[in-house]
């Protein structure tokens, strides 16, 4: 069966610092194991778990994990020059709760344990804007199944998004699915407060004027 990829492939800017970063640091916080991922042996302690897919440059990952460093944190991307960043700003804040794999989320999903993981987020997720290509968004029924699957019963996800069909999409898909509860009331999206660090792709969204919606679900 052909897979249906939810990102683009960019290259972007390899600067010489995300380059070396990643020749000298990708051995301490990225996973190179093939197998299903053992989470307590790849963070070296058991501590409640959280994946964020699409981390893109690195910012709210980094926020979360200096906050909580009772946590672990998973990071999924495949753009390269944001796994850079990312590992840049790790060693720059001595961060050690953070590993990055870079394969396709839906494969990562797929190789972790069930009830795995605390919570998951999913922050300005490309948003396939074109009709035609929509069919190529992450949050679809199949995604659904794999983050009931994993998620422990009373974790969350965390989508942002602000592309608002494509929140509206995620709301339908999310509260027609078995498992999940939605925080804010059925049909609601979150009000907030939320605590994460502004995403370059947030900024470039607020900029252009467009509103960030924010939807918070319960795995029951």
């Amino acid at each position: 069966m052909i897979s249906i990829r939810s990102y683009r492939r960019r290259e972007g800017r390899m600067i010489a610092s995300r380059k070396r970063a990643l020749e000298e640091l990708w051995l301490d916080y990225g996973i190179t194991e093939q197998g299903p991922l053992d989470l307590d042996g790849l963070f070296g302690r058991p501590a409640p778990c959280h994946l964020e897919i699409g981390f893109g440059m690195g910012e709210a990952l980094l926020e979360m994990a200096r906050k909580h460093p009772e946590n672990n944190y998973l990071g999924v991307d495949v753009y390269l020059p944001g796994v850079g960043q990312l590992l840049l700003g790790l060693r720059e804040m001595g961060i050690t709760n953070v590993r990055i794999d870079r394969r396709d989320a839906m494969e990562v999903l797929a190789l972790l344990p069930a009830g795995s993981l605390r919570g998951v987020c999913l922050f300005f997720p490309d948003p396939w804007p074109k009709q035609r290509h929509q069919k190529r968004r992450l949050v679809q029924a199949p995604f659904v199944e794999k983050l009931r699957r994993v998620l422990e019963p009373g974790g969350h996800f965390h989508a942002a998004t602000d592309w608002g069909d494509y929140a509206r999409q995620i709301r339908g898909i999310m509260e027609a699915a078995d498992g999940f509860t939605n925080r804010s009331g059925s049909g609601e999206f979150y009000p907030g407060p939320v605590e994460r660090a502004l995403t370059k792709f947030e900024k470039r969204g607020l900029g252009r004027g467009r509103e960030v919606r924010e939807l918070l679900y319960e795995r029951i």
